[in-house]
């Protein structure tokens, strides 16, 4: 052994002293010989056996350690500090159900151990068992109230819960026993970030980064905050930091790939979720972000390349496919149903108990608050001003619930003013905002956002009214069982359609979308010439590029070799998605020339006065023009469509048909083609539609806005009234009137 000269007594003492002074090699050699020595008794080899794991361990060889505990215990198996430390060893190894089984062994000879109760709440965790997780933490700091780790662990299990004030207490307590650890201050940094208090959140991780340089996931999490608060530049360099610390970072990589797509960066974004998926094959989101990508850069043979890959993983929930992104690759309801469902499963987690369970109360009048990102110069909304104003409000008061940035634009002073009362929440918890909805007595919440970008669902999933209502700004199913309607109507979302909905299914008389007849068209337009556009026929398609798909483009151009002297009018688009556009129309043997991008405008109203140089408007499947086609229709530009199978693809009929216009909503592509062929050579057909146009506008029930006003409040009235009598939601259609 050591020398014949050492005892087995004197050799481990020396292996002990070798150990605390980080010695490691000659401690390991000391404890192989006394386990390899025939003289050593069963205490010698046990206590020899347990000190070479702790060694191992040290060095990170995680197995051998495991091994050398596993023998020790087999020769004596109630070695509690053996069964402790085996434990930390395999949650090291994210064996997780192991490691509690170790921790239970421990408990059992020492219930009242700090560190294994400790231990025990890290595999809990890891389990997703939070509350049991929680029971833990709160037993070892009764024991030890000291406990700086055990703090921070509690704070875990808070953040989980979604507890985030009772989370900031525990890594507080944490941060003022032992104020310089990294990982609390992180940690609190993501709390603090959940509770939308975003300046305190950069600080957390900003201390956190001056102690630990090399702190990547501080880093990255600085990266996120940056990204909610719109500051992709940023945050692009945040992720960048991390992945110089941590190459293979897929989270990080992830979110470089966001940040870019926020900068319209779109191939390198495409370029870094790539990165991520071959880091981690199974990670949650990279996936949903390259095919975000594909169809934002109109790459269509990578989207063909990908189209089966998003079905599976949708289905399969082994990625989570953003809702939106789901519905530009299909219009299978059934698809969207199961992919929403996942996804709203994924954000929320354990649903958080009701703010609002069983109470039936009566308010003066009806409260319907609103809930949006898009108060500002939006889609959203442009759409829905004049609805807010129009409000009866001897029936109802209207509340506006921001959560999006303020534009001070001139319609976001509007949108304010016609509200009774208007809270900007951008930087309110989402609990936060729950409780203030119920501590309105608010009776209808109205989520206009959906899956959009700036969504809040969590709002929602605290149930802070008893009503809650998907409306405009998402054309799907959220597939949540805390939204209890969805506003529709009989063409854009029939009954039929009821089985992939998790919301009851409203109609409403005419159109189910709301207008502003206050929209201002400018009456100075640019000449043709000014705008690029020749004197032949004039195709707009002023739709946002993702919905651009193949077989529609594929129309399109056969429609421009068709019709001579004619060109495709477009929505401004970078150079890559410009590019893209003009090698598939070359593909289609068309001049790339004949495709007219229209640069970005300032003001609205001279974008709506624009649309007047266009001849016809051309609809794309399977997500049509919404919001698009109304303006399209309001400046008097005739709509063609062809109806899909999903309230994606059927809006824009149910805009023309409440438009006067129902023959422009062909029921297949070839008739679509044909129909748009014959406008374009028949001048006096196309001629007709557009003068019907202009006669309907102002009275059509499109853009009626006074009688869109009352079947909405009958809506509303209907769903108040099942409550009141303590109905569950059903589905129904309010009359004309």
């Amino acid at each position: 052994m050591a020398g014949a000269t050492l005892t087995l007594p004197e050799a481990f003492k020396r292996a002990v002293s070798a150990g605390e002074q980080g010695r490691w090699v000659e401690a390991e050699r000391l404890c192989r010989a006394i386990v390899g020595a025939d003289a050593a008794g069963v205490d010698a080899h046990v206590d020899a056996l347990h000190l070479l794991a702790t060694v191992q361990h040290r060095r990170g060889r995680r197995a051998e350690a495991l091994a050398s505990y596993d023998k020790a215990l087999a020769l004596r198996p109630h070695y509690f500090e053996a069964l402790n430390n085996r434990g930390v060893i395999l949650l090291d190894l994210k064996r997780y159900e192991e490691a509690l089984a170790s921790c239970d062994l421990a408990l059992a000879l020492q219930p009242d151990d700090a560190e294994t109760l400790n231990n025990r709440g890290i595999a809990l965790k890891e389990l997703k068992r939070p509350h049991e997780a929680l029971a833990c933490y709160d037993r070892a700091l009764a024991l030890r109230p000291d406990y700086a780790e055990a703090h921070g662990n509690r704070g875990n299990a808070l953040y989980e819960l979604k507890r985030y004030e009772e989370a900031l207490t525990s890594y507080e307590r944490a941060l003022a026993i032992r104020p310089d650890d990294a990982d609390a201050l992180n940690h609190r940094g993501n709390v603090l970030k959940a509770l939308k208090r975003f300046d305190a959140a950069l600080m957390s991780y900003d201390r956190a980064i001056a102690i630990r340089p090399g702190h990547a996931l501080a880093h990255y999490n600085r990266g996120i905050t940056f990204h909610e608060i719109n500051r992709p530049d940023e945050a692009l360099a945040c992720f960048d930091r991390a992945l110089a610390i941590a190459p293979d970072y897929a989270d990080a990589m992830n979110g470089r790939g966001n940040s870019l797509k926020e900068l319209r960066r779109l191939v390198e974004a495409a370029a870094s979720y790539e990165r991520a998926i071959a880091a981690e094959p199974d990670h949650p989101f990279a996936f949903g972000g390259l095919a975000d990508c594909a169809l934002r850069l109109c790459d269509w043979n990578l989207q063909d390349r990908l189209a089966a890959e998003v079905r599976r993983r949708a289905v399969e929930g082994s990625s989570i496919i953003p809702p939106l992104t789901l519905i530009g690759y299909s219009d299978d309801e059934a698809l969207a149903l199961a992919g929403a469902k996942r996804y709203v499963a994924r954000r929320i987690g354990t649903a958080p108990p009701p703010l609002v369970h069983g109470a039936v109360w009566r308010n003066d009048r009806i409260k319907v608050a609103y809930l949006s990102p898009d108060f500002r110069q939006h889609p959203v909304g442009q759409l829905t001003a004049e609805l807010f104003e129009r409000h009866d409000r001897s029936r109802f008061e209207v509340i506006g619930i921001s959560f999006g940035p303020d534009d001070r634009s001139p319609l976001r002073a509007r949108l304010v003013a016609g509200f009774d009362r208007f809270h900007d929440v951008s930087t309110v918890s989402d609990r936060d905002v729950a409780a203030l909805l119920a501590g309105l007595r608010t009776d209808i919440a109205v989520d206009l956002a959906g899956y959009t970008a700036g969504h809040r669902p969590e709002i929602l999933a605290h149930r802070p009214a008893p009503i809650a209502v998907a409306y405009l700004g998402y054309a799907g199913t959220t597939g949540a069982d805390f939204v209890d309607y969805i506003i529709g109507d009989r063409i854009a979302l029939p009954f039929d359609r009821q089985a992939f909905y998790t919301e009851r299914i409203v109609h409403l008389p005419d159109c189910f979308m709301a207008s502003d007849t206050a929209r201002a068209i400018a009456p100075d337009a640019p000449s043709r010439r000014e705008a690029g556009l020749p004197d032949g026929m004039v195709f707009c398609a002023f739709n946002n590029h993702a919905k651009l798909a193949a077989p529609v483009f594929a129309v399109w151009m056969r429609l421009l070799r068709a019709v001579g002297a004619s060109v495709l009018w477009l929505s401004n688009a970078n150079d890559t998605v410009a590019a893209n556009l003009r090698r598939a129309a070359a593909a289609h043997g068309v001049d790339p020339a004949r495709l007219v991008f229209a640069p970005r405008m300032d003001r609205f109203d001279r974008h709506l006065a624009r649309h007047r140089l266009a001849d016809l408007f051309l609809d794309t499947l399977p997500y049509n023009a919404h919001t698009t086609a109304n303006d399209a229709l309001w400046a008097g530009l005739p709509v063609l469509t062809c109806r899909g199978n999903s309230l994606a693809g059927r809006v824009a009929s149910s805009l023309l048909d409440a438009a006067g216009l129902p023959e422009l909503a062909t029921a297949s592509l070839d008739d679509y083609e044909a129909t748009a062929l014959r406008l374009a050579t028949e001048p006096a057909l196309l001629a007709g539609f557009r003068a019907r146009l202009a006669r309907n506008r102002l009275d059509c029930p499109l853009f009626d806005s006074r009688r869109f006003a009352r079947p909405i409040e009958a809506a509303y009235r209907t769903m108040w009234e099942s409550w009141q009598r303590g109905e569950a939601p059903k589905s129904f259609a309010v009359a004309a009137m």
